[in-house]
């Protein structure tokens, strides 16, 4: 396949990128610096572009087969919140813009349902520091949940995923839907390594059209 990543110089983006490129598929590594890549690869385009410069964006999205959105709006930004939703909405209208029908949304754990109605980034313990990014990745979820047009896929990463916990993917975890996937220890855990590998069989094999799933051990 040929792939638009956007946000690929992020800790997520990265793994992404390197599971696309580890599995053969064209990647175009969208950023508004993808030379922090420092990766040379045959089947690796960089492109550089800011995710609310929706033309510029929409041309570069065009004539992909998938779009993969691992933006973020940064977890020190004081405007998190408001820049996390115009800018996947940014995102999702350049997608509609190029014609590509594909898109995969790298979303939060916090719309996860820990109990019946109640949801992780509701619960009283969910720490302070997050709950702005994760309340965000939450309502945009709702605003996809409304498309239409695009073949959308949002996935809620497991509840712990630690970015600099890197490692050998297992390629072997389990899927859910709305609610985390615990081990038989009660941990609902993801290495990002997995998460990619995830992502990428999203995309191959077109399991969770207009829904939202989640991975963990």
């Amino acid at each position: 396949m040929k792939l638009a990543l956007i946000g690929a110089t992020g800790n997520v983006g990265k793994t992404i990128l390197n599971e696309a490129l580890f599995r053969g598929h064209e990647v175009t590594a969208i950023a508004r610096d993808p030379q922090k890549l420092n990766i040379t690869n045959d089947k690796l385009t960089l492109k550089a572009v800011d995710v609310f410069d929706v033309d510029g964006l929409a041309a570069i999205l065009a004539g992909h087969d998938a779009v993969i959105s691992s933006y973020n709006s940064g977890w020190t930004n004081p405007n998190i919140y408001a820049d996390f939703i115009a800018g996947s909405e940014a995102i999702q209208k350049a997608v509609k813009q190029s014609g590509v029908k594909r898109l995969l949304v790298v979303g939060g754990a916090g719309s996860l349902e820990i109990a019946p109605g109640v949801q992780l980034v509701d619960s009283p313990d969910f720490p302070a520091a997050y709950k702005p990014g994760a309340s965000a990745a939450r309502d945009y979820l709702n605003i996809l949940r409304k498309e239409d047009e695009l073949d959308w896929t949002f996935l809620s990463p497991a509840m712990n995923m630690h970015p600099d916990a890197h490692g050998e993917p297992t390629r072997k975890f389990r899927l859910g839907t709305d609610q985390p996937v615990f081990d038989e220890k009660g941990v609902n855990y993801i290495l990002i390594e997995d998460l990619a590998v995830a992502i990428i069989n999203e995309l191959e094999n077109n399991q969770f059209i207009k829904r939202r799933f989640t991975v963990g051990y």
